[in-house]
């Protein structure tokens, strides 16, 4: 196989400028059915609902984690690092290219929905009967077996799993900076060249050198604003209760029998939990909404009803609940059955959390660690020389939210014992 195309290929890129592939394997990777299929689902989930700029896609992330990950592997070479082990560059580029291959419609409350994880479904992908799989190993007989073990995290040189999934990543230092772009916001806007000047391999990870310090504080800062504005951001949370309660819903109806005026191949699989790799990868967000739609019209009025608020953005309500009161939450729902509603899909308690660093403790991996290299070669755990560090890690605000769909809410809040009632005014 040729080490370098004959033309380098470039994609146009709002974030990065430009997006360089040299590399025949890359090339060949991108233009699989199974990477294409990427254009068809959308970075942020349901996201679009809150910010409607929020249309990009896991393709366009995918490029741009392997383009952050190509510049640090050259920045790397330029340099002459002896600890970056040069042969493995090609299996860090495409476990980068591909570390998001498995993603499903709507991303993550699909795999709440179904308890499946992404990760899983694209080592499954890469080892199985794929055209990724057979680029790969036409490479190498093994290579689909390196480059799946660099996304699990069991590769023998940690150095490798370092640029995909750390702390300090290229796949969260794309998505911040892109995330923001496309939602229209200035949180996640960070220093990426002077981060990623300021990276080291030392002894077999990734490092930070010292003077670089402030530029990961800010990207710190970045992430943890991102999370709580953007990511948890509560009417995103509404349109994912109700993307997952239609899938429950769906689910119970498949393990009823009931008689589907419309069904296409393969979600009898995907709810069943028999899903092969060749039906996963029919999943898109075409084909999902194109179900939705249809269901509509589907004679059980729990499941067309959700999806009628889903298409027409009609999402529930929600509350702040500064803390939660289990008894309270019991009457809630008993007084919601004795008005006719149906609890187990009209209230819903959400409590978004997220650690955006965790602080340094003795027992704690240093897989979770971002090192700061000093002048003397020494490492420091990044908390313990930041103060700004110090005071987000481990903090986690968010709050409580008690949701609900306000049309039949206010229909039947008359019939409230008083003392609920103001939870819903």
């Amino acid at each position: 196989m040729e080490h370098r195309l004959t033309e380098e290929k470039v994609f146009k890129d709002p974030v990065h400028n430009y997006i360089h592939v040299q590399e025949p394997i890359i090339w060949q990777l991108i233009n699989t059915p199974e990477f294409q299929r990427l254009r068809r689902i959308r970075q942020l989930g349901t996201s679009y609902l809150t910010f409607h700029g929020a249309e990009h896609s896991r393709f366009s992330h995918s490029l741009g984690v392997y383009e952050i990950t190509r510049k640090i592997i050259s920045q790397f070479e330029r340099s002459h690092y002896s600890d970056w082990p040069k042969e493995e560059k090609l299996v860090t580029l495409c476990a980068a290219l591909l570390h998001d291959l498995g993603h499903g419609p709507f991303s993550h409350s699909i795999e709440e929905a179904f308890d499946m994880n992404h990760e899983d479904w694209t080592c499954r992908i890469i080892k199985g009967d794929t055209e990724v799989g057979a680029i790969l190993r036409r490479y190498a007989p093994d290579f689909d077996e390196k480059v799946a073990s660099v996304i699990q995290k069991t590769y023998d040189k940690p150095i490798v799993v370092n640029l995909v999934t750390s702390p300090l990543d290229a796949d969260r230092m794309d998505y911040l900076l892109r995330d923001a772009y496309f939602t229209g916001v200035n949180y996640g806007t960070i220093d990426l060249d002077r981060i990623l000047r300021m990276l080291r391999p030392f002894h077999g990870r990734i490092v930070v050198k010292e003077s670089g310090m402030h530029a990961v504080e800010d990207y710190l800062m970045s992430r943890y604003q991102m999370y709580w504005q953007i990511y948890f951001h509560p009417v995103t949370r509404s349109s994912e209760i109700i993307l997952r309660q239609i899938f429950k819903r769906a689910k119970e109806l498949v393990k009823q029998g009931f008689p589907f005026r419309f069904m296409v191949e393969p979600l009898p699989k995907l709810f069943e939990g028999e899903i092969s790799v060749h039906e996963y990868l029919q999943l898109d967000e075409s084909l999902i909404q194109t179900a939705f739609m249809q269901w509509r019209k589907e004679d059980d009025s729990v499941l067309s009803e959700l999806c009628e608020r889903f298409m027409d953005r009609r999402l529930y309500k929600y509350v702040e609940l500064e803390q939660i009161d289990l008894d309270i939450i019991e009457e809630i729902r008993e007084a919601f059955v004795q008005a006719g509603l149906n609890p187990e899909y009209d209230l819903e308690i959400d409590f978004p959390t997220d650690n955006p660093y965790d602080v340094f403790r003795p027992d704690q991996s240093t897989d979770k660690q971002i090192l700061l290299l000093d002048r003397q070669d020494k490492l420091h755990e990044l908390s313990e020389v930041s103060d700004i560090v110090r005071s987000i890690s481990g903090l986690h605000l968010g709050k409580h939210h008690l949701y609900y769909p306000q049309n039949k809410v206010d229909a039947i809040l008359h019939e409230l014992p008083s003392h609920i009632r103001p939870y819903f005014l």
